[in-house]
């Protein structure tokens, strides 16, 4: 039994004996994996490691490198706490272990990212050596980094105290970038717009002179005596109290009549810089308040660009075209706008990517339009509004005389002494070439005429041939000229000048004159009559109205004609709704007075009964709406059913109710030089639109015959000749 136990024994002692072996080695083995692990800058440290793995006992070793490692308090206490070589041996493996692999998931994590890194680090070795060579060889152009001139630049800017450091924020993070990084770019641009705007860079304003101001005014505008005594009043206010907050004007009117100019001249006056932002199909609210910077491709808006370009906080900006902005999935600019023109709000105007505020109080605001329907009615509250509603026959004369023909003619290389047009001339083109409220399609036509007379003088204008003694003429012009006894102007040209010193030198006697034949040549032939009117009316059926267009004031004919039907009413002529509800109560109307009128021989008659009613309205291509054609349908219809016709010199306006009475409506002014324009003589007005004949020129009154009508039966008076026959019948 005793040798049994002890066979046992000795066993048991055997296989511990194995296991601490297997302990020891796998526990140097990780030992030695560690120390591999050292990186190559610390090779003494791995030398005397290895040495003290050979030297020193096991279990000491286990407790060196333990207490190396980062654990936590419980695991030390349990390796102080384990006496037995082999616990002691496994929990030291189990720690070594644990370190090792920690060691290996951190390795492959560097060598990831130094693989990533590694090509942004050449590329930033490489152009530091090459500014070191550059500098070795002098070859540096460039002083001071990039990034250290925007400082300075910004520095010099005047930016508020909040808006400097946030662009001190904005500029440490530049500086920790690199140049290759995505961002890099986007925030370096943004500082620079930061830089470039003019926080407080204001251009000086001269003393205010308001009779030179008139005087400017008045050499760049003939007419528009109101407007121009408007914007003589502003300037006076700026120059009491300069820091005083006006009102934004809004010149409204047709094309052509100077809306634009107008503002450029407030500029001039005021001594300012002048910019332009066009609204006219802007329907992204990002055009005004810019896009942020977190999307690809953003930019401030046109504001803070305009700005930007004109490098003074206090210009004049002109918003051109404000009736024309729309609105999208992408916001809508007019409510964007609403901020701006507000005197209240825009001293802390927010552009999404400027992204900090921006005062715009200092703008001198100016808006222009052509009408005012498309504007929303928030933002024509905060806007003072300015009519402009077009220029008279001899306006228009004025201005073709002292503006247009001086500015055409060095347009096209001409001048007085080459070409000359007549103002009989120019008023013919005003009265059968052009019917409009402004003055371009005139200017068109002087153009077209100056084009005409270039030509000719292009080909005139040859070279002279020389002999020995004689100056001969080779111009076939001159020969024919010669032959027909005219006088020629001749100038004895040196015999050293070249030949093109003899074409500047030599011209024609006598200038280019134009003539009707000329204009008939040039614009074709007339496209207005005044006989216009009286061969439309000659039939019964049909009335001259006034409408207004955002072209200005327009002559409207309305035609209506009976035949065999059911009693409908047919309207054409591309109607709205509302002028379409004005055909149905000037018919319901007609209908229910057929008797007081003398229409029918009998109240139980009615005036539809087996025939329809057609209504048209000429030039179909042209929409067409509002209440203002309802006096001109009833007499269309009262023509039509009395076969009478209307006079022809006689044209209205006005809206008319189921009971006969006649309302005020807008654009008079516009329509009677329409009228005017058209040679119409009398005019049927509302009688309570008699406050805004003021605005007529008294020109055009005094050619005119303005007649007012408080209710339906007066405008059937003065419509047909004679008066109405059937009024003394009436019972109304």
């Amino acid at each position: 039994m005793h040798g049994l136990h002890a066979s046992n024994s000795f066993h048991k002692t055997g296989s511990k004996r194995e296991v601490c072996s297997n302990l020891i080695n796998m526990h140097k083995t990780l030992s030695t994996g560690i120390v591999r692990s050292i990186p190559q800058q610390k090779q003494k440290t791995e030398g005397r490691t290895k040495v003290l793995l050979e030297t020193v006992p096991v279990h000491k070793l286990a407790d060196i490198f333990v207490a190396s490692f980062e654990i936590s308090f419980e695991e030390q206490l349990s390796m102080l706490d384990s006496v037995d070589l082999k616990v002691r041996l496994s929990k030291a493996t189990e720690l070594v272990d644990r370190h090792l692999q920690s060691i290996r998931v951190a390795e492959k994590i560097t060598q990831k990212v130094e693989g990533q890194l590694s090509k942004s680090q050449k590329e930033f070795l490489l152009r530091q050596q090459m500014r070191a060579i550059k500098e070795e060889l002098g070859d540096n152009d460039d002083d001071e980094d990039d990034v250290a001139a925007l400082e300075r630049k910004m520095q010099s800017a005047g930016m508020p105290s909040n808006i400097w450091k946030h662009a001190q924020r904005e500029l440490r993070r530049l500086k920790k970038m690199q140049p290759q990084q995505p961002g890099y770019n986007s925030s370096r641009v943004y500082l620079e717009l930061l830089a470039d705007l003019p926080w407080q860079k204001a251009s000086e304003e001269h003393e205010l002179d308001l009779k030179a101001a008139k005087e400017h005014l008045d050499s760049d505008h003939y007419g528009l005596v109101k407007v121009k005594q408007r914007i003589i009043e502003y300037l006076a206010v700026r120059k009491l109290k300069p820091d005083a907050r006006g009102p934004v004007l809004c010149f409204v009117g047709p094309p052509g009549v100077g809306k634009t100019s107008l503002a450029s001249s407030i500029a001039a006056a005021l001594g300012r810089k002048f910019v332009r932002i066009s609204l006219g199909g802007v329907k992204d609210e990002a055009d005004i308040r810019g896009h942020r910077r977190t999307y690809i491709g953003s930019m401030p808006g046109r504001l803070i660009d305009g700005l930007k370009r004109v490098a003074v906080c206090n210009p004049v900006m002109l918003l051109d075209e404000i009736d024309k902005t729309g609105s999208d999935v992408r916001g809508d600019p007019a409510s964007a706008l609403l901020e701006v023109l507000d005197p209240e709000q825009n001293n802390a105007f927010n552009d999404h990517y400027l992204n900090v505020p921006f005062d715009l109080s200092k703008v001198v605001f100016v808006a222009t339009a052509n009408r005012l329907q498309p504007i929303p009615p928030p933002l024509l509250d905060r806007m003072e509004v300015i009519e402009l509603p077009g220029y008279t026959p001899e306006e228009k004369l004025k201005i073709a005389m002292r503006h247009l023909i001086p500015r055409v003619l060095e347009q096209h290389g001409l001048s007085s002494e080459l070409l000359q047009i007549p103002e009989a001339m120019v008023k013919h083109v005003i009265q059968r070439y052009t019917r409009e409220a402004g003055v371009r399609h005139l200017e068109r036509n002087l153009a077209a005429l100056a084009r005409a007379a270039a030509v000719r003088v292009a080909e005139q204008e040859q070279a002279v041939p020389l002999s020995k003694d004689v100056h001969r003429l080779a111009s076939p012009l001159l020969e024919n000229r010669l032959a027909d006894g005219g006088e020629v102007e001749m100038e004895v040209i040196p015999m050293a000048v070249n030949n093109h010193e003899i074409s500047s030198a030599f011209r024609i006697a006598s200038p280019l004159v134009v003539d009707e034949a000329m204009l008939e040549k040039v614009l074709g032939p007339p496209r207005f009559d005044d006989r216009e009117a009286a061969e439309r009316v000659a039939t019964p059926g049909v009335s001259v109205g006034l409408v207004w267009t955002a072209f200005g004031g327009e002559v409207q004919f309305v035609e209506a004609t009976a035949m065999v039907g059911k009693g409908e009413l047919h309207l054409t002529g591309q109607l709205g709704d509302v002028i379409k509800e004005s055909a149905q109560i000037a018919l319901t109307w007609v209908r229910a007075r057929a008797t007081d009128l003398k229409l029918a021989a009998s109240e139980g008659i009615s005036l539809l009964e087996g025939r329809d009613v057609h209504i048209h309205f000429p030039a179909g291509a042209v929409p067409k709406d509002g209440p203002s054609a309802g006096v001109t349908l009833v007499t269309a219809l009262v023509s039509l059913f009395s076969q009478q016709r209307m006079r022809a010199d006689t044209a209205m306006t006005g809206e008319m109710t189921l009971r006969g009475l006649v309302l005020p409506v807008g654009g008079v002014k516009d329509k009677i030089l329409a009228a005017h324009r058209c040679g119409v003589k009398r005019v049927i007005l509302p009688q309570r639109n008699l406050k805004d004949l003021v605005e007529v020129p008294t020109a055009v009154l005094a050619n005119m015959e303005i007649l007012l009508a408080k209710r339906m039966e007066d405008v059937l008076e003065q419509a047909f000749e004679g008066g109405c026959p059937w009024r003394q019948h009436s019972k109304l």
